[in-house]
């Protein structure tokens, strides 16, 4: 057996200020360099004085409400300037921050703040109306309070440790419940030094994108902060305001999901302004060679990418993408990391034999929050590896010939969807939970390349439900539209493996579900038709038509068929977007295509004929439009 990889790309030893914090090497930074630019967020812009001294005037009001090492506080609010002043605030006081997006549920949000037991919220005026009123025991801190003013400017005492938290960010859990990761300060820190290492520290001008409740915004709002780059925070806008912000900022910097990647490849100015970029770091799902291939057409600077779950705090491995072959590696491990594939037994695997990834080194996560068992269950004391715990991924990889790692994919049922964590059982656990549900397992579909959705397998019980509709309200009011399944398919029965369990390869070779009735008479041989008996009658929306079929991969759909009820997605809506700017030469609101979810209504609308609003899907539209612009669909 080979233990070449185990050996050599294990020797990662780095010194690192091991003993600092985020906020002291914030601090560092602010004084080396107090007039550079260090944040952008619309017109709005802070020097690192101000953001230094903003910071330390909310750290000394947090204080004087308790806040101390280990206090957990929640931060809701929008991506802005604010919102990268209240995490800096947070650290500073020595406390911890938990994220809640305010686009969550509200059934979510209180679970996390219940499980989390936090006792002050930081919010604005245009968020704190979306925290559930249960939360009512919360010490509500609005950000813009006018006491925060009348705070001292002066340098916070630092009560806090490497060892003490930095934050707890919540991920999906299969129990049906999410669970909080909880992550110090030495692991950032360690983290920040192998960012260091992978893609150089020269400072430049990085365009956050990510949502706080994701963590890979750690290394877009703090290591940029303690490494002297100007951060410009978008908002909520879609792929042309980032075009706009990149040239307008002369970005040099852009981290992003690949499904995101892949939404700016089909919108003409954005995909034209990351020509300018110096580096692209691509993360948080696999990578498909294809993306590469559309990406390398207008950018010819550095692509790496990135792998690493929540546990190990961001990024445990990286790899500069030069040539692209079947598939994108995803590298060797940074600074202070070592990656061990170890087969049933928890031995090392021979190189290029597949094995389970398991990760140790500084970048360990302490565990999870208020779950014992749990942490027990995947942080793991194995003498023989490693002194520190590891943590078991459930991932599995193999090494490649010149050491690199090939990913290949989960041994579980967890899955990663548009950079998004999901436990699958999860999902399955609020439908089984469902009235006239007796049965639910969902899977992942990949039916055209690049395009992967969650469906929805389900038994009814005696009463014989079967309405997808109810079932969709019920998890939109208790999960994150990123784990709302794009289609629900009823069967009579579940398929059985030999030994009795669910059969999901069987469920996968069902024919694609959530084509409409038009589209399955074509697939049949019959008649091509609409929903309403009618071809489109006008050129607009035999234009609209046109782009949903190609969008779905459907020969037709009917005047009168929901978009979304035929299995489209953010990012669906997103090549939409860009088909129908090109052919009708004129920008169209993504807010217009969620909101007017048939080939009618549309069509009406951008005729500027009609007003066929969904009524009460709107606010979920607009919300899910929120996912699409903020590249988290």
């Amino acid at each position: 057996m080979s233990r070449v990889p185990l050996l050599e790309q294990n020797r990662t030893e780095v010194d690192y200020p091991r003993h600092s914090t985020i906020a002291e090497l914030f601090a560092q930074q602010a004084a080396r360099t107090p007039d550079a630019t260090a944040l952008a967020s619309g017109d709005h812009t802070l020097s690192y004085r101000e953001l230094d001294e903003s910071s330390n005037r909310l750290a000394q009001f947090l204080k004087s409400l308790g806040v101390k090492p280990e206090t957990l506080v929640g931060v809701a609010m929008e991506r802005s300037a604010t919102l990268v002043v209240s995490l800096l605030a947070i650290l500073k006081a020595g406390g911890a921050y938990v994220p809640l997006d305010p686009s969550y549920p509200k059934d979510r949000l209180s679970w996390i703040i219940e499980d989390s037991g936090m006792s002050v919220l930081l919010t604005t005026a245009s968020t704190r109306e979306r925290i559930p009123p249960g939360a009512n025991r919360l010490n509500f801190v609005d950000a813009g309070d006018p006491a925060i003013a009348l705070q001292s400017t002066q340098s916070v005492h630092p009560d806090a440790a490497s060892s003490n938290l930095a934050y707890v960010i919540y991920t999906s859990g299969s129990t049906g419940k999410p669970k909080g990761v909880m992550v110090e300060n030495r692991n950032v820190v360690n983290f920040f030094t192998g960012m260091d290492r992978a893609i150089g520290c020269e400072p430049g001008v990085w365009l956050a994108v990510t949502s706080v409740s994701f963590d890979i915004s750690v290394l877009e709002l703090l290591w940029t902060l303690c490494r002297g780059f100007k951060v410009v925070v978008h908002g909520d806008e879609g792929p042309g305001t980032m075009a706009d912000e990149i040239v307008r900022h002369r970005v040099t910097h852009l981290q992003m999901t690949p499904s995101l990647a892949r939404m700016l490849t089909l919108d003409t100015r954005a995909f034209a302004a990351l020509g300018s970029l110096r580096q692209m770091l691509l993360g948080g799902e696999a990578v498909p060679a294809s993306v590469i291939h559309h990406l390398r057409q207008k950018f010819n600077g550095e692509i790496h990418n990135m792998y690493g779950p929540t546990e190990t705090t961001i990024w445990s491995t990286t790899f500069r993408v030069e040539e692209v072959g079947s598939a994108v590696s995803i590298g060797k491990p940074i600074a202070n990391t070592q990656i061990f594939l170890l087969d049933a037994e928890r031995n090392p695997v021979a190189a290029g034999e597949v094995g389970e990834l398991y990760i140790g080194g500084d970048g360990v996560a302490r565990g999870y929050w208020n779950h014992p068992d749990l942490t027990a269950e995947r942080f793991l004391d194995i003498p023989s590896l490693s002194e520190q715990r590891i943590y078991r991924t459930g991932d599995l990889a193999r090494y490649q010939p010149d050491g690199n790692i090939e990913f290949l994919g989960r041994a579980d049922f967890q899955i990663k969807l548009r950079g998004h964590r999901i436990e699958l059982g999860e999902i399955e656990a609020i439908l089984e939970d469902c009235s006239g549900v007796r049965q639910a397992v969902i899977v992942l579909r990949e039916d055209r390349e690049d395009d992967k959705r969650l469906v929805a397998y389900l038994v009814a019980d005696s009463a014989g439900a079967n309405d997808a509709g109810i079932l969709r309200k019920t998890l939109e009011s208790k999960l994150p539209d990123y784990m709302i399944p794009s289609s629900f398919v009823f069967l009579p029965e579940l398929p059985l493996t030999a030994n009795g369990k669910t059969d999901r390869k069987a469920l996968l070779n069902l024919p694609p579900p959530g084509i409409s009735a038009g589209a399955a008479d074509a697939l049949t041989g019959s008649q091509p038709k609409n929903e309403s008996g009618h071809e489109p009658s006008s050129e607009i929306e035999r234009i609209v038509a046109t782009a949903w079929q190609e969008a779905l991969g459907v020969p037709t759909v009917g005047l009168n068929d929901n978009f979304f009820d035929l299995g489209a997605h953010s990012l669906t809506v997103a090549e939409v977007q860009a088909k129908l700017q090109n052919v009708l030469g004129r920008e169209i609101s993504l807010v217009d295509l969620f909101q007017f979810s048939t080939v009618r209504a549309l069509a009406d609308q951008l005729a500027g004929t009609g007003a066929h609003s969904q009524g009460s899907d709107r606010a979920q539209r607009r919300r899910m439009a929120r996912q699409a612009r903020n590249g988290t669909p």
